[in-house]
């Protein structure tokens, strides 16, 4: 059974101040065959899960041809989005026949000329394999699934943790039912629900309600007999387009009307519990004050989310408004990653034990502050490779930050400045730079969910912060002009009808 792996991830914020370019995607790193195994076999990623079922299975063979991935950015240019598909369709067909095909997508990617580039992706992929070929295709939590790309695979597995702790677990899920599929186990038929219900970002954490008991109830669709797989989907707000939004993916063996009423199911009650996918944060200053009084004698640092430079979402990663409301008031001790390449390799020249007098950060553009000026002493420099075994969102191992610098500023401010955009997803993004998560007050970490998967176990107190940025937790602060309309919270009207599931 020889099953090929291509595809590529992208979470495009239709919002943000950069596109993901050709360069940018080549940057990232485009991967071609066994150099994917290398980076991603022992990750927890869904490739992983992937290679996993080949390890499981004597009879299967996972043969991986391309993949990229990068940091969520704005769309892709329609250079990026042709070569990066034209090359993966190149090598789906000269290296087939295959008897089926693994997509180890995101769900939300966004591209000039293609706003569903996921479901553009899979239509081609269709079109170059044939309508015999099973397809199964892996998805983020936060993707927003169109019809599309639904009615062109025959599997759909998607995260349903976040913060992401069980991609593996799901790219391992699709691959058994693919097979299954292949060996004539089973017949699956998709369904799919599409709320017209946009989730606030606040109120996306699987472990607090409403998703939590909305995930049991899909679990308890998935012990119907005959139901193989129920994705409740989270969406992903930032992208102006109409497939943004909550859906709901269900699959069965040969059941049409069993796949579209457990997915009618699930999305009732979504929908009964709307109102509870509206969340609010305290604004900068309040966040800080409270992140301050919070910090004095804790056991454990507070970990303040920097919600509007969520770089998993898209900002990019240099905002200041933390930086400068924490001087205003006076809170010491905070430690924070920054996205600032001219600044972490002027540290890098100048070396460790330097004195430095820079501005850090506010540059990429206006909405995320200003530069913050800093007077300190280099403490670290590295390349910014390290490799994380710990628990990381969506199972991120390797990582590579760019040369990267850890600076003490005079005013007690621990920075760690690097190259390249990240989310604060691993602690060692701050213990290779001298830094040490565990033992400062306060931590400000770039994103909403995310860096809860690394962070929270060692965090005495969690505080989201509503800063201003590409991924503000206020939606109205955003003008959509290709959403669906009505639409809740925007138009508090809006109506689903469980009945057009299908």
């Amino acid at each position: 059974m020889r099953l090929a792996l291509v595809g590529f991830g992208h979470e495009a914020n239709t919002f943000a101040p950069s596109a993901a370019t050709l360069a940018a995607w080549r940057l990232a790193g485009i991967l071609e065959g066994e150099e994917i195994r290398d980076r991603h076999e022992r990750s927890e990623s869904i490739l992983a899960g992937y290679f996993g079922y080949a390890a499981e299975d004597p009879a299967a063979e996972v043969v991986p041809l391309a993949y990229s991935w990068i940091t969520p950015t704005g769309a892709s240019t329609a250079e990026a989005f042709e070569h990066l598909t034209g090359l993966m369709l190149a090598r789906l067909r000269d290296q087939g026949p295959w008897d089926g095909v693994l997509l180890p997508q995101h769900g939300a990617a966004v591209a000039d000329g293609h706003p569903d580039a996921d479901g553009e992706f899979l239509r081609r992929v269709r079109a170059a394999v044939g309508p015999d070929v099973p397809i199964g295709v892996t998805l983020d939590l936060h993707a927003n699934i169109s019809r599309q790309l639904v009615e062109h695979a025959d599997v759909v597995t998607v995260y349903q943790t976040n913060p992401h702790v069980d991609a593996r677990e799901q790219g391992l899920a699709c691959a058994r039912l693919l097979a299954r599929t292949i060996r004539g186990e089973i017949r699956p038929v998709l369904a799919l629900a599409q709320l017209p219900l946009a989730a606030g970002i606040l109120r996306m954490g699987t472990g607090q309600e409403p998703m939590r008991g909305l995930l049991a109830l899909a679990r308890e669709q998935e012990r119907r007999p005959g139901v193989l797989s129920v994705s409740l989907v989270e969406g992903f707000p930032y992208a102006d387009v109409a497939e943004m939004g909550m859906s709901v993916v269900a699959v069965a063996d040969a059941d049409p009307a069993l796949a579209a009423d457990a997915a009618r199911t699930v999305a009732a009650a979504t929908w009964e519990r709307r109102a509870e996918f509206v969340g609010t944060a305290p604004g900068t200053e309040e966040a800080m004050r409270q992140a301050g009084a919070a910090a004095d004698g804790a056991d454990g640092p507070v970990l303040v989310l920097d919600m509007g430079d969520n770089v998993g979402g898209g900002s990019p990663g240099d905002s200041t408004h933390v930086l400068h409301a924490a001087r205003r008031l006076g809170v010491k001790g905070v430690a924070q990653c920054v996205y600032d390449p001219a600044v972490a390799l002027s540290c890098a020249a100048a070396g460790v034990g330097a004195r430095v007098d820079l501005t850090v950060g506010g540059k990429v553009d206006d909405r995320h502050g200003e530069p913050f000026p800093i007077r300190g002493e280099v403490i670290a420099v590295t390349d910014g490779r390290f490799e994380d075994t710990t628990a990381t969102h969506a199972g991120a191992r390797v990582f590579d930050l760019g040369t990267s610098a850890g600076v003490r500023t005079d005013d007690g401010f621990l920075l760690a400045l690097h190259s390249r955009p990240e989310g604060t997803w691993s602690r060692l993004q701050f213990s290779t730079l001298g830094i040490d998560p565990a033992a400062v007050p306060i931590i400000v970490a770039k994103g909403v969910h995310a860096p809860r998967a690394a962070f929270e176990p060692i965090a005495s107190r969690l505080i989201w912060a509503d800063t201003p940025g590409s991924t503000s937790a206020d939606p109205s602060v955003f003008e959509f002009g290709h959403r669906r309309r009505p639409m809740y919270p925007f138009e508090p009207a809006a109506r689903f009808d469980p009945e057009s599931v299908r």
